[in-house]
């Protein structure tokens, strides 16, 4: 598919007046974030990575978010939301019940755990389980279709829009601290922000993106 916004990196406004400190920081510590665990073991890894394979595929692996990694590391140091579901455990508890559980359903009805299953095999469990239709006893209790959207969908959809390399994709400036922004009026940027491609516009938009600093 074409570039929505060709010729735009995010990064490029590391040391401008869009990104302070602070900013900085936290961007170099997600971009440094290595593809291996830190919380969970390697049975739950390997299916950790399956879920985040169907969820959101990257088949350029060579620019792939590390999203299995960075879901581990909020579970590994208990980053809550602030909230949660009655019906759900904790953060920690509910990715390893959740997990355990989903490997149980995979090895009940193919043989095999999820990580192992064929892509339309692994949909169709995942379909199940965001219909709550999912209810082995390793569930212990916890329904299956609040599991689905309040921690895999949140939690994996979260990493991946966190990431610069998709804010590359949907045009998105980052922090915006301390520079702001001034056209706050629609179909108006400020020139700071990514340039949108229209048809027959590319070659423009590309151009005013790599002058975006």
């Amino acid at each position: 598919m074409p570039e929505r916004y060709p010729g735009y990196d995010v990064l490029a406004k590391r040391d401008t007046l869009s990104w302070n400190d602070a900013s900085r920081e936290v961007i170099a510590e997600r971009l440094a974030t290595l593809d291996v665990p830190t919380f969970f073991n390697e049975e739950e890894w390997r299916t950790l990575r399956a879920i985040c394979d169907r969820i959101i595929p990257q088949p350029d692996h060579a620019t792939a978010v590390p999203l299995a990694a960075m879901v581990d590391r909020k579970v590994a140091q208990d980053r809550r939301d602030g909230y949660r579901q009655a019906c759900l455990p904790p953060l920690q508890e509910a990715w390893r019940r959740g997990l355990a559980a989903l490997d149980a359903e995979a090895q009940a009805k193919h043989g095999a755990r999820f990580h192992a299953l064929a892509s339309d095999l692994q949909d169709e469990l995942l379909t199940a389980m965001q219909r709550g239709e999912l209810r082995r006893p390793e569930w212990q209790g916890m329904p299956s279709h609040p599991f689905f959207m309040e921690r895999i969908t949140h939690d994996i959809l979260a990493a991946y829009y966190c990431h610069p390399k998709a804010w590359n994709e949907i045009g998105f400036g980052g922090p915006a601290s301390p520079r702001g922004y001034v056209r706050m009026y629609f179909n108006r940027r400020d020139p700071w922000e990514a340039a949108e491609a229209t048809p027959g516009h590319e070659d423009e938009a590309r151009k005013a993106n790599e002058r975006i600093a």
